[in-house]
């Protein structure tokens, strides 16, 4: 006897998890995740209503909703401290502050043009677009941002955006170290002589160095337009009339360290200056310009209690 064929049957769908057995809205939340606090939810780079959603690290409970600024630990980051982690421990253990005042907590939200924000006691640079550079000047360039005849340290940063000012001059036959900056409160004051900024040259000299001239430089030298010390002398190198000197002067008047040396029989026939305020010369070549770093800033703006 023949078996009828049985009829095929369409794969029924398999029963969806969930509960109260109800297979809809009425069961569990659908695999969805549940919303954050506020309403937000922790997906990077997703998308609300064609906006970008909030970045769930900027999540604060305590926050007023009409509170301006930028969260502390992302000012800090941008700045180049370290990763938001990095700054929110730094935040949690009371070596940032603000204003003159220690952070307590990771929610402030702050203005990074105005801000004066401080790690370890050491100012960081926020401001949106103020830079800092060291420059080795050459001999032969004027220590001016613009001069229609001769090579002059504008020619270095064409094509910048930024106003830049240039702190300490040298003059056209000394190489060495200047800095560059558009704050121009800070570059005011590391030029004013009120602040003794320290600046440290080495010079070729010929004659015989005396036993004594490093405690006649310190006790002063009557020039022609008054009395001229430093605040440190000594030989690095000899050889017959041939010497290399180091002197360190917070003066800042015309040529004084050629001057200086001349007074006492000792003509410079080189001139390099190797240190300004905290900031090195270094291996920098002549004509190198190069951009501070964030610790080199901090110390810049130490030196003149900024």
């Amino acid at each position: 006897m023949n078996t009828p064929a049985r009829r095929s049957q369409p794969n029924k769908p398999a029963p969806r998890r969930g509960g109260g057995g109800g297979g809809g809205a009425a069961g569990g939340t659908g695999g969805r995740k549940p919303a954050q606090p506020g309403g937000r939810t922790p997906t990077a780079g997703a998308k609300t209503g064609g906006k970008p959603a909030r970045d769930w690290r900027d999540y604060d409970p305590f926050a007023d909703a009409g509170e301006e600024g930028v969260r502390l630990q992302k000012v800090l980051a941008q700045a180049g401290v370290g990763s938001r982690r990095v700054s929110e421990d730094l935040i949690a253990a009371g070596r940032v502050e603000v204003n003159g005042e220690i952070v307590r907590h990771q929610g402030m939200r702050v203005d990074p043009e105005t801000a004066v924000i401080r790690v370890d006691g050491m100012r960081i640079s926020t401001a949106e677009g103020i830079v800092h550079f060291a420059f080795n000047k050459p001999v032969g360039v004027v220590s001016a941002m613009d001069d229609p005849d001769r090579p002059n340290l504008g020619d270095y940063v064409r094509g910048r955006n930024e106003r830049l000012f240039h702190v300490g001059r040298l003059d056209v036959d000394t190489e060495g170290l200047i800095l560059l900056t558009n704050d121009g409160e800070l570059a005011h004051r590391l030029a004013h002589p009120s602040y003794e900024i320290r600046k440290v040259y080495r010079a070729q000299v010929y004659g015989v160095i005396p036993r004594d001239l490093g405690k006649r430089l310190r006790e002063g030298i009557d020039l022609e337009d008054g009395l001229a010390r430093v605040d440190h002398f000594r030989l690095l190198d000899s050889v017959g009339k041939n010497a290399l000197v180091e002197i360190t002067i917070h003066e800042g008047r015309n040529r004084i360290v050629r001057r200086l040396m001349e007074a006492v029989d000792l003509p410079v026939r080189g001139l390099v200056r190797t240190k300004f305020g905290p900031i090195s010369l270094g291996d920098q070549k002549p004509e190198r310009l190069r951009p501070l770093n964030k610790e080199e800033v901090g110390a810049v703006y130490k030196a003149v209690g900024l």
